[in-house]
């Protein structure tokens, strides 16, 4: 079963939601593999890059300055505000109709469907980041996994291997599962531990 933007993207707060959950009290100042930035930090920076995206998907403000660090930009216990970042995504999704309908956003026009897709794999790929932060092994669902890569074969290294994008894809272990891989291909090392863990 393959999935499109609009359900990648819907899983995704699923998916990021129960990593979320799962991480202990203690665990939220924890190094993440995201340099310089704790699983707090890679909590605030994808709430932040949520909630933009809730108000591309309803035609509201596009301007957007986001914290420094991303932590800041968090207002109460950490899962009760991703909870309501989340169920507010989720409202904007219900009347997204056309994914081919075109939006502004910061980079532009896009599409729905284009406009999603970076935040749906962001999702998963800063899921794991927040599950290996708390020492916690995830993994991904096999049409996640699809959807990334087909995204992926699309899109010139150039766009990619940036900073703030990806960094240089790094090798996987010989015995690599499909998270792993995709893992590597993201710049991250499958084999990453927290220094806390």
């Amino acid at each position: 079963m393959s999935w499109n933007a609009l359900e990648t993207y819907d899983r995704g707060i699923d998916f990021f939601t129960e990593v979320v959950h799962g991480i202990p009290d203690g665990r939220w100042r924890s190094s993440s593999p995201c340099a310089g930035w704790t699983a707090l930090d890679v909590l605030g920076h994808v709430g932040e890059a949520t909630a933009m995206g809730s108000r591309i998907l309803r035609g509201g403000e596009l301007e957007f300055e986001p914290h420094h660090p991303p932590s800041a930009a968090l207002d109460g216990p950490p899962r009760d505000w991703w909870d309501a970042v989340a169920a507010d995504a989720r409202d904007a999704l219900t009347d997204v109709g056309d994914l081919d309908r075109v939006v502004d956003s910061p980079m532009g026009p896009r599409t729905v469907r284009d406009g999603l897709s970076f935040p749906a794999v962001d999702l998963f790929l800063h899921g794991w980041d927040l599950g290996a932060a708390a020492g916690r092994a995830v993994r991904f669902p096999e049409p996640a996994i699809e959807f990334i890569r087909a995204l992926f074969a699309s899109i010139p290294d150039e766009v990619t291997r940036r900073p703030s994008v990806f960094g240089a894809a790094v090798d996987a272990p010989a015995d690599a599962d499909a998270t792993d891989q995709v893992i590597a291909f993201s710049g991250r090392d499958p084999r990453w531990t927290s220094p806390s863990t």
